[in-house]
């Protein structure tokens, strides 16, 4: 039996949820993997996933070098994950803001499109513990980013999403130019742009009560930035060979 999708985990410093996480997802179904792509966390999480590694198949392990940043995390689980050929590729975070098992329904509603979103905001706004001002700045800036690429993703900046890997491959992954959290926007408006089948599909975020968010002003600086230079480059670039 082949490989049904390969859940793409980025980590840093998630050593106490992690342990938790990798268990969780695997419960989804036999046909699910886990890889971690951990940029050499000084809190051991990269030795925990080898360690489970060794008894469990199911487990991959991508070590950093250094801190690179989300997007290019990804993009390194990517390629990875194509190695594996599953049919699909999820993207989820590691505290658990994430439900590991909405998996399924990710995967279930990518069998007929390109690319699943988990959405905070396509059915009213579904999120826990956040402060006002934080979900303000969030869906203000589903707003802002609609309005300046002209897609029409409601929740542009979630990370919690299902690719059809064979769609995904067919993409230059050199043509992504966000490390931050700007790359779930890129990544949306490079699939949506090129006319690819993406759909949002309801989701609770709840906000994580172990570790610390990687969220930062330079990070959300960088997002609104690159939403003005993407909007000066061809989409067409992410997808050169696709026929039109």
């Amino acid at each position: 039996m082949g490989i049904q999708a390969v859940v793409i985990i980025p980590t840093y410093n998630e050593a106490d949820n992690i342990v938790k996480m990798i268990p969780a997802v695997l419960a989804q179904g036999s046909g699910i993997h886990v890889l971690v792509v951990d940029d050499n966390s000084p809190d051991g999480t990269g030795r925990i996933v080898a360690r489970i590694m060794r008894t469990n198949k199911r487990v991959h392990l991508v070590t950093n070098p250094k801190k690179a940043g989300i997007g290019p995390a990804y993009i390194r689980g990517f390629r990875e994950a194509f190695a594996l050929k599953p049919e699909f590729i999820v993207q989820i975070d590691a505290d658990f803001s994430h439900d590991p098992a909405m998996i399924p329904e990710l995967i279930k509603a990518a069998k007929g499109c390109d690319l699943v979103i988990g959405s905070r905001y396509c059915d009213g706004i579904s999120v826990i513990r956040w402060p006002l001002m934080r979900l303000v700045m969030s869906y203000g800036a589903g707003y802002y980013i609609r309005f300046v690429l002209g897609i029409h993703v409601e929740d542009p900046t979630g990370g919690f999403k299902c690719f059809r890997r064979e769609t995904l491959e067919r993409m230059d992954l050199d043509a992504v130019m966000s490390a931050g959290y700007s790359f779930q926007i890129e990544m949306n408006y490079a699939f949506e742009k090129n006319g690819f089948r993406v759909r949002e599909v309801p989701i609770v975020f709840t906000e994580r009560t172990v570790g610390k968010s990687k969220m930062s002003r330079n990070i959300f600086v960088e997002a609104v930035v690159r939403v003005l230079r993407l909007r000066l480059f061809d989409h067409r670039r992410y997808f050169p060979r696709t026929k039109r």
